[in-house]
């Protein structure tokens, strides 16, 4: 069982976390509504927000809403996204999301994390992330390659996947905090936790984090 961190423990990471990233949250993909944004968080998978958001303008302007996605073929879309890896799953993905929401959804992107989470491709990371930034609803932590390998570091979790990881850190962090928290830790790991080869020296954290101070044991 995980142990829960202590509620000063977690505010010292939370005032920190702040101070290092303030001002509003800003989503690094590109998107304009709700079709865009789950296509441009499935395609993100597995490679950079920068690649992606080099493809999707040109996705868009082909494929501009949910009915014409759901209309392509898939050759036509594998061309475009073919840079991102993983090409013919997420065309797969893509179109046939498209296709489940011009079918049960009358053509809407859903608001619900149920609904989101029964299209194909969206797991919880995505319908997360879509849900905060395109419908203002906080339903719980996106944890991406960042927040798990962060959660584990600072010791606020000791799950193996990414869903228990996620009801770790909520239950670690105040609910009203999760949209920012979430954010911070994305950009914490982009720029000083790398996973291979983590800022640790110079880290606004490194007396707090558990896994460096293991390393000067």
């Amino acid at each position: 069982m995980n142990p829960t961190p202590s509620k000063e423990y977690v505010a010292k990471i939370m005032r920190r976390f702040e101070r290092a990233f303030p001002g509003p949250v800003r989503p690094a993909l590109d998107f304009i509504d709700p079709y865009q944004c789950v296509c441009a968080v499935s395609l993100s998978a597995q490679t950079t927000d920068v690649s992606v958001n080099k493809v999707t303008p040109i996705l868009f302007e082909k494929y501009p809403d949910v009915a014409s996605m759901a209309q392509a073929r898939p050759q036509d879309v594998e061309k475009i996204i073919h840079s991102l890896g993983f090409f013919r799953n997420k065309t797969k993905n893509l179109i046939g999301m498209a296709q489940v929401v011009m079918e049960e959804f009358d053509g809407q992107i859903p608001d619900t994390m149920e609904g989101l989470t029964s299209l194909p491709g969206v797991a919880r990371k995505t319908a997360n992330i879509v849900l905060n930034s395109s419908f203002g609803i906080v339903a719980g932590i996106a944890v991406d390659t960042h927040v798990f390998r962060i959660a584990h570091r600072l010791g606020l979790s000791e799950a193996k996947n990414p869903d228990q990881t996620e009801r770790d850190l909520c239950e670690a962090f105040p609910r009203k905090h999760w949209g920012r928290v979430n954010y911070e830790m994305v950009n914490f790991g982009r720029t000083i936790c790398d996973a291979k080869k983590p800022q640790c020296a110079t880290c606004f954290l490194n007396d707090l984090c558990p896994y460096y101070l293991s390393q000067l044991d």
